[in-house]
């Protein structure tokens, strides 16, 4: 099944762009994001991918006026929500028993979108990533309230836009739930995002490699929501602490039109497949 809403790419400076590889394997349409004068390299080795280009480059911002520039395409194409995820995600996944099976059907984005339309008052919904759903550790089908990072179903009708520079998604969520509006993120599904700094281009090259041991990270949050977020250093970098508990009594509105039987199962048409040629952990 298709998804019903647009699936945006952000990228620059990664012309090879993975996320594109691994969402041509699901058969879903998208667009890749990119500065006007990068497209050439980008078609170059993406040749059969859709492409919007942005009316402004190098800002020196990091993604932020491109992430509120496809906001503003999908909601001038009528759209209630869009899709918009990071370059650098590996693949994704349908955590089934604390085993990890790789997607590839369009079905993993189609499951996510109904069942956030089930409700009214959802703002962010998304993925975990991969790494974050461990096979010895119990997880339910998703948690509430929480950040929502990298593989993002934005709502539209959200009253503000993206901010700042550093930790953009966190400070979304954030103001979402202070919005009263939920978030979900979704342990039934995952993707494999790179860690960040890891890969270059992106904002790896413009904004975060001459940081303070990340210390302009965890402070630019901080500043945003000081009743929330405290700084903490561990692994030899510093680190923002998030604290969601004020957030949990805000619950899931669901939608008084909309009906559906708690004896039936849809697996979207997904299926279980054996092959050699794909990693299943």
């Amino acid at each position: 099944m298709k998804p019903k809403y647009p699936i945006y790419i952000i990228s620059k400076g990664r012309p090879k762009c993975v996320t594109a590889k691994h969402l041509k394997q699901l058969n879903v349409p998208f667009y890749i994001v990119v500065e006007p004068h990068q497209l050439n390299d980008y078609k170059k080795e993406n040749p059969t991918c859709n492409f919007l280009t942005t009316p402004f480059k190098n800002l020196n911002k990091a993604s932020i006026p491109v992430r509120n520039w496809v906001w503003d395409h999908s909601i001038n194409n009528k759209f209630e929500k869009h899709w918009v995820l990071d370059d650098n995600i590996n693949g994704f996944y349908r955590l089934n028993k604390n085993t990890k099976y790789r997607v590839l059907s369009s079905s993993f984005f189609r499951a996510m979108e109904d069942f956030t339309d089930r409700f009214s008052n959802v703002g962010l919904s998304g993925p975990n990533y991969f790494g974050f759903c461990k096979k010895t550790d119990k997880h339910p089908p998703f948690y509430y309230n929480t950040r929502i990072y990298s593989c993002i179903l934005v709502n539209n009708n959200l009253p503000f836009r993206w901010r700042g520079i550093f930790n953009e998604d966190t400070d979304l969520s954030l103001r979402t739930l202070k919005n009263n509006m939920c978030t979900i993120l979704f342990n039934a599904f995952l993707c494999d995002k790179a860690t960040t700094l890891r890969m270059t281009g992106g904002n790896t090259d413009e904004i975060y490699k001459n940081t303070n041991k990340r210390f302009e990270f965890a402070l630019s949050l901080q500043n945003q929501h000081p009743d929330v977020v405290k700084i903490t250093k561990k692994f030899n970098r510093f680190h923002h602490q998030v604290n969601y508990k004020p957030f949990k009594n805000i619950k899931l509105v669901k939608k008084s039109n909309i009906s559906y039987p708690s004896n039936i199962i849809d697996e979207y048409n997904m299926k279980l497949k054996h092959s050699s040629q794909i990693n299943l952990w």
